[in-house]
């Protein structure tokens, strides 16, 4: 009876058009994914199946959108909701949650309608629901990629009532299992110490993965994750979901394991401290939210993903990448004119494509000589640059390279002329003790008049010296004192409004000079979105250059992102280390210098300098070809990457002794992605000068067949030692 009952209620929804919409499958497909939605008899959307690809079509109607629900008595049949919502029979967590004019805080969404249309690389499905008895509607999207076995998807929430309704909950989306266990890799760190991997099995109950940081927000936990399903998440083999957020703020992943072990898995905006005040006919639209379904592990699932934000979401993905000096682990904030003008001939001496001025370029009533003053007054400082920028362009052209530049444009120092001008321009309670991260305070990017100052900080720059090619944005503090001048008693949408602002400061930036290159920083890799990445062609991991320290770093962003996106520096953290194993490591990404070369020997200079010229040659393998993570750092004392280019011609093995043990037990290290038929000599490169290299099969011609399943001996028994070994097609 309580079975008739449900099904009677979304029957009273939709009539006639119901009855067409019963049991009506949507397929949402790549190559190798199927996720499959079913519309029940209730009326309702359920997904019935994520996985391998189903080879029949006939066999989608089998699928039962029910089959999974608890057998427990309910007061009717439960399913895995697509986009289920708060106040229904369905007794876990929701994607939506609205409180409506009447204060009923309940809401059912029912199938309306579904569309499909071609856009570029896939394939996009628009499904509206409404609910039954508010003025509510919601419409999902999804957009398959089915070369890259890419799946991106995002919800937007609009409402008719005649009042604001409030939203607490608004995922992006709602994916579920059902599978013997599930094992969660987070990356999570902090300061000099990110994306650090660590896997646990999920349990009954929720496993929230969160930040509340506002900018800067994936300083402690980064927007993406892996989900190993039976297993844990393993590199060449095994079922894995790896998904991430397009989201530069307060971010939150739930992972809830059901009391029958079924795993939903919610990416969402973090509503904490944001119950949002939606008007009427505003759109809220959800982040979008990427992931891939590999059956062969995550090196498989990671060039999916790599793939397809070369393609589509990486700013000048297909394009090539500059090499480049900067000055900051060199000077800090003490240079002058000359000396920058002296850096600029030994980044031409190095080789490299540009100089980078970092902070401390600006302020004159607060000159930025530390970081307690400066921020927010971008005029060069005139004791320490008389020419201004235009005299350090001019130096550049002299000595042969591009010039770029470091800004932090939406900060603040309160010891600023900006922040005398214009304090109601920053995030700060009104009636409180501010505190301060780094010194600084955020500035309202809620408020469209501080958006209009943020993109002139830019404009007056390349209005003043339009030959600027680089700029590093940085974002060093999350939002302390939490209030907004501009929303007053809004502030349930400061974190979300805020976020927006950033993004549409980026994206009108971009339209404006899309060929200047953008590097995203944020104290190093707090702020690593793929959304962001849309207006930015590459982002700082780390401010920790430790070689390392590097390993583990960029082992863990090369899952989510490719290389050209990931720049490494070689600078003196960690002497002890050669400057060919600080070099060769920062080679694996997208290399540049931040070190004086006085400071290095003749030889050290020479082998840096050819160095550079290898990166050069092998960036057809390195920047635009397919990655395999071969030896773990966290499983060895030893790591292993290997690059090779699209095809097949050429290739670089990167293989680093980082701490071995005395005399343990040393492997061959099979290359992945070869041509087994074709011939490859095998060269290493990276050598310092007058240096012969001792590997045995340096200047020998092997199959590539030999090379993946023999492999070769690369690693050795010497702390902080690597090698660099060059594979071209015979």
């Amino acid at each position: 009876m309580r079975h008739l009952l449900c099904a009677a209620m979304g029957l009273a929804l939709a009539g006639n058009a119901l009855e067409a919409a019963e049991n009506q499958v949507i397929r949402i497909s790549t190559n190798h994914t199927d996720l499959v939605l079913q519309v029940a008899e209730n009326g309702r959307l359920y997904q019935t199946y994520l996985g391998e690809k189903l080879l029949h079509e006939s066999d989608l109607k089998e699928l039962d959108w029910a089959v999974h629900a608890a057998s427990d008595g309910s007061v009717c049949k439960r399913g895995w909701e697509v986009y289920s919502g708060s106040g229904n029979e369905d007794f876990f967590e929701p994607a939506l949650a609205v409180t409506h004019n009447d204060g009923n805080a309940s809401t059912w969404l029912y199938y309306v309608s579904s569309s499909m249309k071609e856009v570029e690389g896939g394939t996009q499905t628009d499904i509206v629901l409404r609910d039954d008895a508010y003025p509510v509607e919601v419409t999902l999207h999804y957009v398959a990629y089915p070369e890259e076995d890419v799946i991106k998807t995002w919800s937007e929430i609009v409402h008719q009532e005649k009042k604001p309704v409030y939203l607490s909950a608004y995922a992006s989306t709602m994916l579920y299992f059902n599978r013997g266990s599930y094992y969660l890799t987070e990356f999570t760190g902090d300061w000099a110490k990110e994306a650090q991997m660590s896997t646990g099995q999920l349990q009954p109950g929720k496993k929230i993965v969160d930040t509340k940081l506002g900018s800067r927000a994936a300083m402690h936990a980064s927007p993406f994750f892996m989900v190993g399903l039976d297993q844990p998440a393993s590199e060449n083999q095994g079922d894995v979901l790896m998904g991430t957020l397009g989201w530069t703020g307060n971010f939150r992943f739930t992972f809830e394991v059901d009391n029958v072990g079924n795993l939903r898995v919610i990416p969402a905006i973090n509503p904490y401290a944001s119950v949002y005040p939606l008007e009427r006919g505003e759109v809220f639209a959800t982040p979008e939210f990427v992931f891939t379904y590999s059956t062969e592990g995550t090196g498989q699932g990671s060039r999916n993903l790599q793939n397809w934000m070369r393609k589509y979401q990486l700013k000048n993905g297909t394009g090539d990448r500059m090499t480049l000096l900067n000055n900051w682990e060199n000077t800090a904030f003490n240079f002058n004119q000359e000396l920058l003008a002296e850096l600029m001939r030994e980044a031409k001496d190095l080789g490299v494509d540009l100089f980078l001025l970092d902070d401390g370029w600006f302020g004159n009533k607060y000159p930025r000589k530390d970081d307690k003053a400066g921020l927010g007054d971008w005029e060069a400082t005139q004791d320490k640059l008389p020419g201004g920028v235009p005299a350090l362009i001019e130096s550049a052209k002299q000595a042969g390279v591009k010039f770029g530049i470091w800004i932090e444009p939406e900060m603040v120092n309160p010891k600023s002329e900006l922040f005398e001008k214009h304090p109601d321009w920053a995030i700060h309670y009104p009636n409180r003790e501010r505190y301060y991260y780094r010194n600084q305070l955020v500035l309202d990017l809620s408020n469209p008049e501080v958006q209009d100052y943020v993109c002139g900080v830019v404009d007056k720059l390349m209005k003043e010296n339009p030959e600027l090619a680089y700029f590093k944005w940085d974002c060093n503090s999350p939002i302390t004192n939490i209030y907004s001048p501009y929303l007053k008693d809004r502030q349930g949408r400061l974190y979300i409004d805020h976020v927006r602002g950033v993004y549409n400061v980026m994206k009108r930036v971009h339209a404006n000079y899309p060929d200047v290159t953008m590097m995203l920083c944020s104290g190093g890799g707090a702020r690593c979105d793929y959304e962001a990445l849309k207006y930015f062609d590459e982002f700082w991991c780390s401010d920790d250059t430790d070689p390392v320290e590097r390993a583990y770093i960029q082992w863990g962003f090369s899952h989510f992102f490719p290389a050209k996106a990931m720049c490494a520096h070689v600078t003196s953290w960690n002497r002890a280390a050669s400057v060919k194993f600080r070099t060769d490591m920062a080679s694996m990404c997208k290399l540049g210098f931040d070190i004086g070369l006085k400071e290095m020997s003749d030889s050290e200079r020479a082998y840096c300098r050819a160095a550079v010229a290898n990166w050069n040659r092998l960036k057809p393998a390195i920047l635009e070809g397919s990655q395999y993570r071969l030896v773990s750092p966290y499983e060895s004392n030893h790591m292993a990457v290997n690059y090779v280019s699209e095809d097949k011609a050429s290739a670089v093995l990167f293989a680093y002794d980082i701490h071995p043990r005395y005399q343990e037990k040393l492997l061959a290290v099979r290359m992945q992605g070869l041509d087994p038929e074709k011939m490859y000599l095998v060269k290493e490169i990276n050598l310092m000068p007058n240096a012969s290299s001792s590997l045995k099969a340096d200047g020998k011609v092997y199959s590539g067949d030999y090379l993946m399943k023999v492999g070769l001996d690369v690693f050795g028994f010497q702390q902080m030692q690597s090698r660099v070994i060059e594979f071209v097609a015979q």
